[in-house]
């Protein structure tokens, strides 16, 4: 089954449902906020994608960070923020058996989705 993580309000993931659903697939959403995140999803998502690329640099939160904590930022001070702050993961995650996508482009779910 194909698994969505994210949270629900964020406009890329409702870009990326709508695709989904558009092209018929079924997944199951995961939301951080309701269904919670742990230290072994987020240490998945790091090994699977690299820390940096699962750190949402563009996001609100990341960016009230101090200079002193984005200066001196490595994998396990990352994957520590991301489980107290998970508003920080590059959203959306998406994972099957087959399947390990982070972020929405359309072009790309449709090369490994259809």
């Amino acid at each position: 089954m194909l698994t969505m993580y994210g949270i629900p309000n964020c406009d890329t993931i409702k870009k990326a449902k709508k695709w989904l659903e558009t092209q018929g697939i079924e997944y199951q959403f995961h939301d951080y906020r309701k269904d919670g995140i742990d230290e072994g999803m987020v240490s998945q998502f790091c090994q699977k994608f690299g820390w940096e690329a699962v750190l949402n640099k563009r996001g609100t939160t990341y960016r009230q960070l101090s200079d002193e904590q984005k200066n001196t930022l490595n994998e396990q001070s990352a994957q520590a923020l991301l489980i107290e702050q998970p508003a920080m993961i590059k959203r959306p995650i998406l994972l099957s058996d087959s399947v390990s996508l982070i972020g929405f482009k359309a072009a790309e779910y449709e090369a490994h989705l259809s």
